[in-house]
Order: structure tokens, then sequence, then C-alpha cells
């Protein structure tokens, strides 16, 4: 069954038998789909990673998008000539900002690593959250997490200018991201919109892909990791992040996302052995308490 949804300010799916289910119920599976989304992003990341000393980032990512453009063609099943001019225009918006964000971030990640390109790149939905929000609650938990965020860029300090550049490139990507995967699911049913976008972005990075891995032809090892991290870090979260915003809105999602760091200071410890001192850790804490206090508080105010 595919999901049909309207572009009201608060989409709603539909079950089996036809009938809505309520608000709070779709806002509980939306924070279960952002929660799902953020820590299959980070593990994906780190395992990208592993890769990038044989085929380096750009073939990492072409890897991702071609394994992406493979899963989400065959759930979502795009009927591309029904496609009107105005369903294109979100769709490849949406591929470009989504090929170009995998780039910067991966390319930053190589050069300051998880913990702070991750970090710098939530910037990006937490500006979605400040444009966005009407309520006192939602401008205090960002700006929480604001303040924790410039906490956590302290233990790591670098003079990488070119991948803090990227990483704040990345940001801006993921706030489109936020905005046009919502629009794209406003006009498009089912997943027909985020499978038409992951075919296009895939396209785009058949010819970086080919040269990348003509001249630096990947071992078995990190072709697994690069395809791991297509599913981990691409096909899982581009699906989860589709669905999420149809039951939340664009600025709690983007508060929401704040966990993001988090994961990636839990995921860098655990699979590269990237350590946090006490204050980073504290610092994360704020984070978890920020993005608490927002979905608590909309639960409550849910009719």
């Amino acid at each position: 069954m595919k999901l049909e949804i309207s572009p009201a300010a608060t989409p709603r799916s539909t079950g089996a038998d036809g009938v809505a289910p309520s608000r709070a119920a779709g806002r509980g599976a939306g924070v279960a789909l952002m929660l799902g989304s953020g820590l299959s992003n980070q593990t994906g990341a780190s395992v990208a990673a592993l890769a990038f000393p044989v085929i380096g980032p750009a073939g990492v990512v072409a890897v991702r998008q071609w394994v992406a453009a493979v899963i989400l063609g065959a759930v979502g099943r795009p009927r591309l000539r029904h496609f009107t001019a105005e369903q294109w225009r979100p769709v490849l918006g949406l591929a470009l900002v989504f090929a170009g964000m995998n780039l910067s971030l991966y390319t930053a990640i190589d050069r300051i690593g998880l913990g702070l390109a991750v970090t710098l790149e939530f910037l990006g939905p937490l500006t979605v959250a400040l444009a966005g929000s009407r309520r006192r609650v939602d401008l205090v938990a960002a700006g929480a997490a604001a303040g924790a965020v410039a906490v956590l860029m302290r233990p790591t300090p670098s003079t990488d200018y070119l991948g803090i550049g990227l990483a704040l490139l990345a940001a801006a990507c993921w706030a489109c991201y936020i905005l046009l995967n919502r629009t794209v699911g406003a006009r498009l049913p089912g997943l027909e919109g985020s499978a038409a976008a992951a075919a296009v972005s895939a396209l785009l990075y058949l010819p970086v892909g080919a040269w990348v891995l003509w001249h630096h032809p990947p071992t078995p090892a990190a072709l697994g990791c690069a395809l791991i991290a297509g599913v981990l870090s691409s096909a899982v979260p581009f699906l989860a992040d589709l669905l999420a915003l149809r039951r939340v809105p664009a600025h709690f999602f983007g508060v929401f996302m704040s966990v993001n760091p988090v994961f990636a200071a839990l995921v860098g410890l655990a699979v590269l052995g990237q350590r946090l001192d006490v204050l980073a850790w504290l610092a994360i804490a704020v984070i978890v308490a920020a993005n608490t206090a927002a979905v608590s508080t909309a639960r409550r105010r849910t009719p």
C-alpha cells in the first residue's frame, strides 16, 4: 500500500482500514523513525570511514548513491513518465542536495574527524528549528543544543579550514534536504519521489565513481564497507526521514535531529576509538535533555 498525503501543515498517514491514526500516535512513530535514522546514519558514516584510505570519500559516496538507488527504486517503483513538472522540480533539487550533502560531509569526516564534522553539520537542522518554530520551548531547546554543540567543538579544535567549510556546506545541504524531502512527500505518493531522487543522484555519480574506482581499485573489505554505508547511511535514513516528515513538523524534526552529534560520539568511540572528555559528555547530556524537553512538551500539547 502506498501512502497518500495532502500538503497540509500536519500530514497524516492512513491505515489499512482507511482510518487515520491519532496525531499523538503519528508523532510517536515519527520520533521512533528519527531515532532509527540518526543511529543508522552515524553507524554507516563510521563504517564508511574505514574505506577512505582505499577508495577515498568520493568512491564511498558513489557506491552509497548506487546502493540507495537500487534499494529505493525496488521499494518505491517510481513512475517517472507520469511525473509532472511541479513534481520533478523538488525531486531534482533533492537529488542535487542529497549528492552534495554526502560528498561534502564524507570529505569533511576524512579531514577533521567524525565527531566535529557531524557536529558542524547539525547547524543545518538547528537553523530549520530556529526559523520555523513558534513555540518558546523549541527555541530554548534549540539554543541549549547550540551551546552544547559549541562545547563539543572545543576538545578537538582544527586548523583545517577547508574541512570545516565542507562540514558547513553539508549543514546547508541538510537544511535544504529537510525542507525538500517534506515537499517531495507532499507532492508524490508513497516513496516514488525518494526513489526518483536517489536514481538521479546515482546517475550523477556514475562518471565520478567509475573514475575513482578505476584509478583506486577497491579491496573486498573497502567495497564491503562502502556497500554497508550505502544501506545504513543512505537507504535507511532516506526512507525513515521521509516517513518521519509526514508525521512531524519540519522545525520539530530539526530540533530532534540534534541527537546526531550524540550518536556520532558514541559510534565514534565504539567503531573508530575516538574518545571524548567529561565536559564533552556533559554537552551531550544537554543535547539529550533539550530533545527530551521538545518531545515531551509536544506530546502534552497534542490534542
